[in-house]
Formats: structure tokens, C-alpha cells, sequence
């Protein structure tokens, strides 16, 4: 087990952090070692503490990692467990890259005009991620179902952190022509509701379904096992979603997210569902430990 990723992952607290413990022993060491390369070309995008040049050479460097044959001296803390991760499972070298380009994009604020250009954004950032994450699970014909659920995923992120996103870094993801079309004010959201929010965000949460919905009907039943993380990752980021329509999405006043507990609830049920549908087929790559016991 590569330590640095452990400590990442454990650090992190994040949900994809939980839905991993339904992964045999070596798939989920290997995505901790992903995860934690993610999280590190993120902090680059992020880190406002860190000197932009700097952030810039982080991100350039892990670019030359992964575009490189042989390892360098140059090459980032991390770039051998992940190119060893990669090669083992077949992933194809380009989906790990455009992670770091959408964390350049991150770093450069681009805003986005149109929902094609924050599309190609939330693919790099998020369904690249899942097309890796399918690879490492053992899914097979699950890049449509990967690519869908990451749009799903980042547009709920979007939406979840808007108004601290402006704050922090003046970032705005809301594609330009749909905030002059509904009449809402960028940066507007920050402090109060603004003129044209409630209509606005049913737009952009009617969008996020329409991925969620695709998503699942893109998962074949054969594989549903195998992906029952990324199920898992589906669900609490549904429910997340739910939480904030139900609320009106006053995220100028309140961050929005899940207790453990009940986070812990929506992975267990999940594995037990999906244990009962595929019930009869092969076993496949999943950890049949207890979970419940391991998520409480």
C-alpha cells in the first residue's frame, strides 16, 4: 500500500472515500493511490496560499509525468504508484490527463459562456475521473454510465458550492447565457436570494437529473455489481441534491451536505439493493465483508 495515499484519502473525509470500502483489498488500494492524485492536482487548481507559479509548475510537471515513457527525477511524489495503477488496469493515459487539464482550466477562471463549454470542464474534471474509477472497479462497457454520472456529480458540486466559490476564488461555473437568461446577477447569490434564482436553479437541477437519469440507464445490469462505489456515490449525491431543492438552495446562508450517519445508511442500502438484483450472477470484484459493520 503506497502510505501517501492512505493519508490522503484518510484525510480527505470524502464520500468517494466511503463508497471504497466495498472494494476488494487491491482494486481499493488503487484507487486510493487515484484519488490521491487527484486531490493533489486539485490542491494545485485550489490552494490560493501557494505562489501561481508554482501551482502552474505543479500541474506542468504532473502533466510531463504522465506523458513521459520512463520515470524522471522531475516526476511528482505519487507519478510511479500511478502509472503503475494505469498499466494495471488498462487505463488508457489520456483520461488521467485530462484531469490535470480541467485543473488548468480551473487555475487559469475560465468562465464558461454556454453549457458545451461547461461541459468539456465538468468531462476533465469529473467523468475522466469515473472512466479511471469504472476501469480500476472491473466494469466493462461502463464509459457511457461513468461519463454521465461525472456530469451528474459535478453539475450537484456546482450547485452546492456556488457561493463559496465567488467568495474564495471569484470562480462562477453557471454558464453565462443561462444566468442573462433567467436574470440573475453573477456573484449575486452570495449574500441573498437574488431576482430569478428559484427558476434558475430548477433549470440547472432539471439538468443534473436528466445525467443522473442517463446514467442509469446506461449501467448494464451485468455490471451493476462491480460498480456498486460508484451506486453508492450516485445515491448520496442524489439525496444531496434532494436536500437542496427541498430548501431552495440557500447557499448564501448554509453549507449543504449529508450527516455520516445518514451517508452511512444510503451506502449500506445501496450495497444491500445491489446485492439482491445481481443475486444469481457471478461474484465479480466486491468486497462481501460485512459493509454495514464497516460504515458505522
Amino acid at each position: 500500500m503506497n502510505q501517501q495515499a492512505e493519508a490522503i484519502t484518510a484525510a480527505s473525509g470524502s464520500n468517494l472515500a466511503l463508497a471504497l470500502r466495498v472494494l476488494p483489498h487491491g482494486r481499493r488500494n488503487a484507487m486510493r493511490v487515484f484519488y490521491a492524485f487527484c486531490r493533489v492536482v486539485d490542491d494545485f487548481a485550489d490552494e490560493p496560499a501557494l505562489p501561481m507559479e508554482r501551482r502552474r509548475a505543479g500541474l506542468r510537471a504532473w502533466r510531463g509525468a504522465l506523458q513521459a515513457a520512463v520515470s524522471t527525477r522531475e516526476d511528482p511524489p505519487l507519478a510511479d504508484a500511478l502509472r503503475a495503477v494505469l498499466s494495471r488496469y488498462g487505463v488508457p493515459m489520456n483520461w488521467a490527463l485530462e484531469v490535470v487539464r480541467g485543473c488548468e482550466m480551473d487555475l487559469e477562471g475560465t468562465r464558461y459562456r454556454t453549457w458545451d463549454e461547461l461541459r468539456r470542464y465538468c468531462y476533465r474534471v469529473a467523468s475522466a475521473v469515473g472512466l479511471v474509477s469504472a476501469r480500476i472497479f472491473g466494469g466493462k462497457g461502463c464509459e457511457l454510465y461513468a461519463e454521465e454520472l461525472g456530469l451528474a456529480l459535478q453539475l450537484t458540486n456546482i450547485l452546492r458550492d456556488a457561493a463559496e466559490d465567488f467568495s474564495v476564488s471569484g470562480r462562477i461555473y453557471f454558464p453565462e447565457e443561462e444566468l442573462k437568461r433567467f436574470g440573475v446577477e453573477p456573484g449575486s447569490w452570495v449574500h441573498s436570494e437574488p431576482a430569478g434564482w428559484r427558476a434558475f436553479m430548477e433549470f440547472q437541477v432539471a439538468r443534473a437529473r436528466r445525467h443522473y437519469a442517463a446514467a442509469i440507464a446506461a449501467l448494464p445490469r451485468s455490471e451493476r455489481r462491480v460498480m456498486v462505489a460508484a451506486e453508492i456515490m450516485r445515491k448520496i449525491y442524489g439525496a444531496l441534491l434532494d436536500r437542496m431543492e427541498r430548501d431552495g438552495f440557500r447557499i448564501w446562508e448554509r453549507q449543504y451536505k449529508l450527516s455520516s450517519p445518514r451517508k452511512a445508511c444510503l451506502a449500506a442500502s445501496t450495497f444491500v439493493q445491489t446485492v439482491v438484483l445481481t443475486a444469481g450472477q457471478s461474484d465479480g470484484p466486491i468486497n462481501k465483508r460485512p459493509y454495514i459493520e464497516r460504515v458505522l
